[in-house]
């Protein structure tokens, strides 16, 4: 089942050769802070860098499950009752977050906003229901409850209390769009990366073939990097326990919720997904979170070009162990162990 490595760690940008100089443009935006580096090449293109960040604000705005101006607040306020028109980024969005839902078997749910209230995340708030609140609360969750009318470009719910709740995918989503305006304006190299969570490159950084280094941190000791990844025409994305979590009664309970059974998923302390883009890349490292290692390899065969690094929750909850799947292989780097 993969291959097994005695190694991992979580996202950052690594430094590239010390002869190659970069221009680094950011800004806030999704609650993280989003970056896109390139060479100093393209110093005369820096315009479009600043166009592709003012597009992911753009999506901020559409896409925010928080912001009561939003598109998607109105659908969730509105969809239950009547058809509501969406602009054409989030209608496609929608239905290509409805085929991933498909494709994993429920893994992956944007539709799932109902749960992830329930257990109080929506205010940042983490609590812990009864089996009464969660059983209800998965009563109005489920991708089949959206109904996308392609002709009109409407979104209707077919559940009552339905929520729609992007952050699993959009930060992704963001990446890929500002990506399209740099490739158009003529930036042969590029990592855009939100928050070190989430990252698109294309292109080799150094003319070594090698592409952008991103180094991984491990699970359990944040200060430590342990891995370097080599990212080349590739989205790669990684979701943990660490990210967002309450405890109670000396348990942790993280905000990465199986949308299946509507509760917190247990097998994994970190997951990092790869695909050729970042809005997949993004959705998968959510669902592998909450897949099991054969289902996240039965997905990996069946989809080429995807791949994925699995540390899964060992019994002493001490040892790292890691599993690779699918594609990852190819962007493994080498071991940087001080």
């Amino acid at each position: 089942m993969g291959s097994r490595r005695d190694f991992f760690r979580k996202g950052k940008p690594a430094p590239v050769p010390r002869d190659f100089q970069l221009l680094r443009l950011g800004r806030p935006a999704m609650a993280t802070r989003f970056e896109i580096l390139f060479p100093t090449t393209f110093r005369s293109l820096i315009e479009a860098g600043h166009q592709a960040l003012d597009e992911i604000r753009r999506m901020e705005r559409l896409l925010s499950y928080f912001d009561p101006s939003s598109r998607v607040a109105e659908l969730n306020r509105d969809a239950a009752h009547r058809p509501v028109v969406v602009e054409p980024e989030l209608f496609e969005l929608l239905d290509r977050s409805r085929r991933i839902w498909e494709e994993t078997g429920g893994a992956f749910d944007v539709a799932a906003g109902a749960v992830w209230s329930c257990w109080g995340f929506h205010r940042r708030e983490g609590r812990l229901p009864d089996r009464e609140e969660i059983e209800a609360a998965l009563a109005g969750t489920g991708s089949d409850g959206l109904e996308l009318q392609r002709e009109t470009r409407s979104v209707r719910f077919r559940k009552v209390g339905l929520e729609v709740n992007l952050g699993s995918i959009g930060k992704g989503f963001a990446l890929d769009r500002s990506a399209s305006i740099l490739q158009n304006a003529g930036f042969e190299q590029a990592l855009l990366h939100a928050g070190n969570s989430s990252f698109l490159a294309w292109g080799d950084p150094g003319s070594c073939g090698a592409g952008w280094r991103v180094s991984v941190r491990h699970p359990l000791k944040r200060d430590s990097d342990l891995l370097l990844l080599e990212l080349k025409e590739v989205g790669m994305a990684t979701s943990g326990l660490g990210e967002q979590y309450f405890e109670t009664d000396g348990r942790r309970y993280g905000h990465i919720l199986d949308p299946r059974r509507g509760v917190p998923a247990q097998h994994h302390l970190s997951v990092t997904a790869f695909a050729p883009d970042a809005a997949w890349a993004d959705a998968l490292s959510t669902a592998f979170f909450v897949m099991k290692p054969e289902e996240i390899e039965t997905y990996c065969e069946r989809n080429p070009g995807v791949g994925a690094i699995v540390v899964p929750v060992e019994a002493d909850g001490e040892r790292v162990r890691v599993l690779t799947f699918g594609d990852a292989e190819s962007f493994l780097g080498k071991v940087i162990l001080d």
